[in-house]
């Protein structure tokens, strides 16, 4: 006959068994929810405006190096559209480069995106907006990331906030006031682009996926 200790756990050894089973179930489900926006071969799904030769694929990284050129990405269907979203790149800046990620936004044939945030990308160049920067709304001075280091950059977008991430660690944390008396940067929908900025900043994008996330 089972002791009622052994059959206690027993049951708790079960239990447990159930959770380590579902465990990489839920892991699973949860990398489901990540949309690709890069390939690593091509230019699949993105849309590239002004000297397009600044903008090009090169062992399996998107890269911005040129005049000034935006890549904005259209998705499969050339309507691809975020309002509340978890953005994930692993980006590697060249000396003196600089970049952004700019969200909210939409395809424009030429010049600097009018509409949407830029999340700054520049560890060393002479502009004092350092990577993690909303620009020209929210500033950091201090470079979180090094040169031909690849680092891990997030933008997560709920309702009126917006948090930048390098490496986990938080550089932005900034909510939208409701009355805003600007035209622009201004939260609404949109997608995203990747920017060229010149001949001078070469910067490198891979790991590029987005999660959207539910109305706050």
């Amino acid at each position: 006959m089972l002791s009622v200790k052994r059959i206690v756990g027993m049951r708790k050894w079960g239990a447990l068994g159930l959770i380590l089973l579902a465990v990489p179930c839920v892991q699973a489900e949860q990398e489901k929810e990540w949309i690709s926006l890069f390939n690593g071969k091509d230019l699949s799904g993105w849309k590239v405006n002004e000297n397009p030769q600044s903008i090009r694929v090169e062992d399996g990284c998107l890269i911005t190096n040129g005049p000034c050129s935006h890549a904005f990405f259209v998705g499969p269907d050339g309507k691809a559209d975020f309002t509340n979203f978890h953005l994930q790149a692993e980006v590697m800046t060249q000396p003196g480069a600089n970049s952004g990620i700019y969200f909210h936004t939409k395809f424009q044939p030429d010049g600097w995106p009018e509409h949407g945030y830029e999340g700054q990308v520049n560890n060393t160049h002479g502009d004092t907006i350092k990577t993690g920067s909303l620009y020209a709304v929210a500033k950091n001075e201090q470079a979180p990331a090094q040169d031909g280091e690849w680092f891990r950059y997030e933008i997560v977008v709920r309702g009126r906030r917006i948090i930048t991430k390098v490496n986990d660690k938080t550089i932005t944390d900034y909510v939208e006031p409701e009355n805003l008396d600007r035209d622009t940067p201004r939260l609404s929908h949109g997608t995203f682009a990747l920017q060229a900025h010149d001949p001078g900043s070469k910067v490198a994008y891979r790991q590029i996926r987005v999660k959207r996330l539910p109305t706050p």
